[in-house]
């Protein structure tokens, strides 16, 4: 396991920029661990919350420690394990027994993965404990995607829902191969990332050298899918990082070339299979925060055909119709140059509007666009603040017309 390196609290600007796991060091010992996508923005974010519940007093800590990790997914794993290690006493889990999860992964012929709060089971594997539910659910989310897993004893005769999403064995697996994806998802869980990818590795090898090329594949696959999900997947809550708003609409102001105050933006995005049952979202976030209450969904009226340009278009016009709704400072789209010819084109079609900036962030490219500049910035380089910011807006848009769509499907489904 990895070693904190310490600083003395004095020299927090020294702390990295990057994703990583941080600790707090007081008499010779280490009573606090944290994750975070920021680990110098969230330990400073620390400091300007100075008491703690159960007399933690922030300024009373000596030195912070941090290990820098590749992913936030590697982040999360490492700080169950830091915790497990040192039980530092200001960490929730260690106080409240109900306030902390683990992977279980029953011991059957077809293992079944499931969260749970307590170790009732001889024969299941447990794997944590991790502190923040949410957090651990995104991350086997992602990781099911790399390796489909069973999360209930039975399963119908037929393929399952989860089955047409490939996240699902199926009624009829291989089972050898299913226990060795069920082996691998407990290493990656464990820490031992490098683990699956050479035993994935091998596996392609061995299958190439036997001419078994559609095996090879399948391992081949697997190992980009892993090496994806835990280089990308965004799984800590954004709510971790800590939001000065003034000092990142600064940033923003001058990125977008808006000389007015920025305290308003909309993020909006599309969810259908095939064009059925599609809708629309708009999210509002006022000061770097999202306001819900202001959050809008829109049934898609156009006739129900794939195609997610007119989609937006329409919900765009349909927005763009209610003054009612205070306009926003800038408007972020889900997509490429598309789209965002698309909102500039909404938005100068309206007098009152023609002042909205409108900027898209294309995840396929990982880029962001901005109205009116040629040159399209990798999410990478912007500035760490604008990067948590335009991240949270898509995946809150994201999660609020997903949210609709299945509640819209299901009732579909009823009729």
């Amino acid at each position: 396991m990895e070693r904190f390196i310490f600083l003395t609290k004095d020299r927090v600007n020294q702390l990295p920029t990057t994703t990583g796991v941080y600790s707090f060091w007081q008499e010779g010992t280490i009573i606090y661990i944290g994750k975070a996508v920021n680990i110098k923005d969230r330990v400073k974010n620390h400091f300007l919350q100075p008491v703690y519940k159960d007399n933690f007093f922030i300024h009373n800590v000596e030195k912070i420690g941090f290990i820098t990790t590749d992913s936030e997914i590697e982040a999360l794993i490492l700080e169950a394990e830091l915790i497990k290690k040192y039980q530092p006493k200001f960490n929730q889990a260690w106080r409240d027994d109900k306030n902390y999860f683990y992977v279980a992964i029953t011991g059957d012929k077809k293992p079944v993965v499931y969260i749970t709060h307590q170790k009732n089971h001889a024969d299941a594997d447990y794997i944590g404990p991790f502190v923040e539910g949410t957090s651990l659910k995104k991350t086997l989310k992602f990781l099911r995607k790399a390796f489909p897993y069973y999360t209930g004893q039975t399963h119908p005769k037929k393929p399952c829902t989860w089955c047409h999403l490939d996240l699902c064995p199926g009624p009829n697996p291989n089972i050898k191969e299913y226990q060795k994806n069920i082996k691998k998802l407990t290493l990656v869980l464990r820490g031992k990332k490098r683990s699956a990818l050479n035993m994935l590795e091998k596996e392609m090898h061995s299958a190439s050298q036997k001419r078994d090329f559609e095996k090879a594949l399948n391992a081949r696959d697997k190992m980009r899918a892993l090496e994806h999900v835990m280089s990308h997947a965004k799984i800590i809550g954004r709510s971790d990082l800590p939001m000065i708003w003034g000092d990142t609409q600064k940033i923003l102001q001058e990125m977008l070339g808006i000389k007015k105050h920025i305290s308003k933006m909309e993020c909006y995005d599309i969810s259908n299979i095939q064009g059925k049952q599609a809708v629309g979202s708009m999210v509002v976030f006022v000061n770097g925060a999202p306001d819900k209450s202001q959050y809008k969904k829109f049934h898609i009226r156009i006739e129900h055909k794939p195609n997610d340009i007119a989609m937006l278009k329409e919900i765009l016009q349909r927005r763009l119709r209610h003054p009612e709704w205070p306009y926003p400072e800038a408007m972020l789209i889900d997509g490429g140059i598309a789209q965002l010819n698309i909102g500039i084109a909404a938005k100068n079609a309206r007098p009152e509007t023609k002042n909205i900036k409108v900027i898209s962030i294309a995840k396929g490219k990982r880029e962001l666009l901005i109205e009116n500049q040629k040159e399209h910035i990798p999410l990478k380089n912007l500035p760490q603040e604008i990067y948590n910011l335009v991240v949270h807006l898509d995946d809150q848009a994201h999660r609020f017309a997903i949210t609709f769509h299945k509640k819209l499907r299901k009732k579909y489904l009823l009729i």
